[in-house]
């Protein structure tokens, strides 16, 4: 039995050893999303302030799990009164909910260089499972740091009276919110 559990920490060490982690290059990554307006027009926004952590143990990441933190109170739509309503208690209430996060389960490549990534997106201390459809561009090492770097484009809906956020139906806001992401990420 303790040769067993030798062998099987032994194994949990090379994988853990073996996992690369990717980080977000905030210069080139923005995380954004869409709701529709008076069902006639979309009100773009993003958030400012936000974090990407991707574990991989192959350097084509087809093993990559994603771990996004989005700071609330970053929020912006360039509205000031309408971004102060979106951090509110009406809708986000971002000092009770500071951020909410997204933790993919599944990335499976479904034709070149598309995926289909799975996982839970929190938001509001409300756990559902949403699925995204991401273009990887990539990897590709930069030409000055030589690291290897890869570019995603992802985009994916859910509707946020799932989650709790704003008043369902409202007068003025779309129940579904389109997500828009594009950035780069570097290996470290």
């Amino acid at each position: 039995m303790k040769k067993f559990l030798t062998v099987i920490f032994a194994v949990v060490l090379v994988v853990v050893a073996q996992a690369q982690t990717w980080t977000h290059d905030k210069n080139h990554s923005k995380l954004g999303f869409g709701v529709t307006h008076l069902l006639i027009s979309e009100v773009q926004g993003s958030f400012k302030t936000f974090d990407v952590k991707v574990t991989a143990t192959k350097d084509d990441l087809s093993d990559a799990i994603f771990e996004v933190t989005a700071d609330v109170a970053s929020i912006t739509t360039d509205l000031e009164m309408r971004d102060n309503d979106i951090r509110g208690a009406n809708f986000f209430d971002a000092a009770k909910f500071p951020s909410l996060t997204f933790k993919s389960t599944s990335f499976k490549k479904v034709d070149g260089n598309k995926y289909a990534m799975v996982g839970d997106l929190t938001i509001k201390g409300v756990t559902k499972s949403i699925t995204l459809d991401v273009i990887l561009n990539g990897p590709v090492e930069h030409p000055r740091s030589k690291k290897l770097l890869a570019g995603l484009k992802i985009s994916g809906t859910f509707k946020r009276s799932d989650f709790g956020v704003g008043p369902s139906p409202h007068p003025t806001a779309g129940d579904e919110v389109t997500l828009i992401a594009n950035g780069e990420i570097i290996k470290q």
